[in-house]
């Protein structure tokens, strides 16, 4: 999503905890932005609350100017049996997929309502809208985040605000490769990515360019519409619509 954004022109921060991740992924953006974007990387853990007021002002400084679109995008997959989890589970859950962008939003709020133009796009999953066994506490927190757009969608739509949602599938992202070694790591990991895509109707995994299409249509003037929604990206494999 970033590199797409910042190949359509815009500048973009980029947050994750790995100071050398994020460098390499500045590097990588940079090399294909558009002229004249800037591209910077803030170190944080945004499940820690009193660690994201200084993360968004590191933001703003590093592109000199405040923030137009909000992409909430934290989170792995840690789906469990509920017997399993434990209040620790659940309270880092819902500090990294849920309170994260309830923090963020806040942050970035007065801005938006200040020029009558905002983008929050909160980034969830098919478990959301439909949750299966052993989901917890994913599901739920994922489930609490699209509560979280409609309600924000219908009060911030006399600010010109838009807050929309994106429902992963499979993706293929890095996040995979752990997955591999967990569920099968005597295959290969393109037998891996092949086994779960058999998966999909549309008998594959999805690429994230894929995803980052749907987030750049969304932050655009072309999506000045739409608001309140949360799209599955997932070639069919949710089984509600």
């Amino acid at each position: 999503m970033a590199l797409e954004f910042a190949r359509s022109g815009a500048s973009v921060v980029i947050l994750a905890r790995t100071r050398e991740t994020i460098d390499e992924a500045v590097r990588l953006i940079e090399a294909e932005a558009a002229p004249g974007v800037r591209v910077a990387g803030v170190s944080c853990d945004v499940s820690d609350g009193a660690a994201l007021p200084a993360a968004h002002a590191e933001a703003v400084a590093a592109v000199g100017a405040p923030i137009d679109i909000l992409v909430n995008n934290a989170g792995t997959s840690a789906g469990r049996p509920f017997e399993a989890s434990d209040d620790d589970d659940w309270q880092h859950d819902l500090d990294l997929k849920f309170l994260a962008a309830v923090r963020l939003i806040r942050l970035c709020l007065p801005h938006m309502k200040a020029q009558r133009w905002g983008r929050i796009i909160n980034v969830l999953n098919i478990g959301a809208k439909a949750p299966g066994a052993r989901s917890t506490p994913t599901s739920v927190s994922r489930a609490a985040g699209m509560a979280l757009t409609k309600s924000l969608a219908a009060e911030f739509a006399p600010h010109n605000i838009l807050v929309n949602g994106i429902n992963t599938g499979v993706l293929v992202t890095s996040q995979w490769h752990r997955l591999h070694q967990e569920r099968a790591p005597e295959l290969t990991f393109e037998a891996f990515l092949e086994r779960q895509g058999k998966a999909v109707p549309l008998g594959r995994m999805g690429d994230p360019s894929e995803f980052a299409n749907l987030a750049c249509f969304l932050a655009s003037d072309k999506a000045s519409y739409i608001t309140g929604t949360s799209t599955n990206v997932d070639g069919g494999l949710s089984p509600v619509i």
